[in-house]
């Protein structure tokens, strides 16, 4: 008597003989597509406008703000910024946009993220595309070979999202100056660029490898009240790190776009006081 779970044909991923004999792919009735989607045209989206702002080398500077994509800028050929991030530690050898110099280490932060990894290899390569739907590889291997094995970097990619907030911090500071670099000045792009690095820290320490450094290896929390308060904190940001993850992802595109608007003369930034 046939029962529904007789051994099917061998043919790889999840349909293997061990598995019940379900001919339907899957038994969600729901629009688990939509997800996937919206994901991979939101990432997407963002991979055109970042490639398109990294290779443009102009409208990046407008004092006193900078792109955070040109920032800091490294490149003889950067423009001048009065007490801003930039530094000739690449010399006039460097023919092309100043941007791809450090726009590896917060991209490399963002692609070895645990949030980012599950969007695109869901988004991408339906790997799986939703919860309870195969995916269509026939093998699978994880993160254990190459190249995704080198996903394990991400918590040294970490060390450097620091560095780049805080040249970020850095940024945002000297926002409230005037566009003659005088104090006490704020403008509408000022409140961009806070807001900006408000969500940038709360992604960056939210991060999985943030938590583990701050309270990872601890056998006893009673004997580090310090660290362990921080692994709370840590700990609430990252219960939020999808949702921070796409917002800051959304300011900096905002943020460099608002410079590039006022940099090209298309709009003026108004100044409150």
């Amino acid at each position: 008597m046939a029962t529904g779970t007789e051994p099917q044909p061998k043919i790889g991923g999840v349909h293997t003989g061990t598995r019940a004999a379900i001919a339907a792919p899957h038994l969600r009735t729901d629009r688990w597509w939509l997800a996937p989607a919206v994901t991979a045209a939101g990432l997407l989206a963002f991979v055109v406008y970042s490639t398109w702002r990294a290779f443009a080398d102009s409208n990046y500077y407008s004092a006193p703000y900078v792109s955070p994509f040109y920032s800091p800028c490294l490149a003889e050929r950067c423009s001048t910024m009065h007490a801003g991030p930039n530094a000739d530690l690449f010399g006039s050898w460097w023919g092309i946009s100043p941007a791809i110099i450090i726009l590896i280490f917060p991209l490399g932060f963002r692609l070895t993220c645990y949030y980012y990894r599950k969007a695109y290899y869901r988004g991408f390569w339906a790997s799986p595309p939703a919860c309870a739907v195969a995916e269509p590889h026939k093998k699978y291997s994880g993160e254990t070979r190459f190249p995704l094995i080198l996903q394990n970097v991400h918590r040294y990619f970490f060390y450097a999202a620091l560095l780049v907030a805080g040249t970020l911090t850095y940024d945002t500071v000297l926002t409230f100056r005037d566009e003659h670099y005088h104090w006490g000045h704020m403008g509408l792009g000022t409140l961009v660029f806070v807001a900006n690095i408000v969500l940038i820290w709360a992604y960056t320490l939210s991060c999985h490898s943030c938590r583990h450094i701050v309270g990872g290896k601890l056998k006893h929390f009673s004997k580090h009240p310090v660290r362990y308060k921080a692994w709370k904190f840590v700990g609430k940001l990252n219960n939020r790190h999808m949702q921070l993850a796409w917002a800051s992802l959304i300011s900096v595109a905002l943020a460099d776009f608002y410079v590039y608007l006022v940099a090209s003369g298309a709009f003026d930034d108004p100044r409150f006081f």
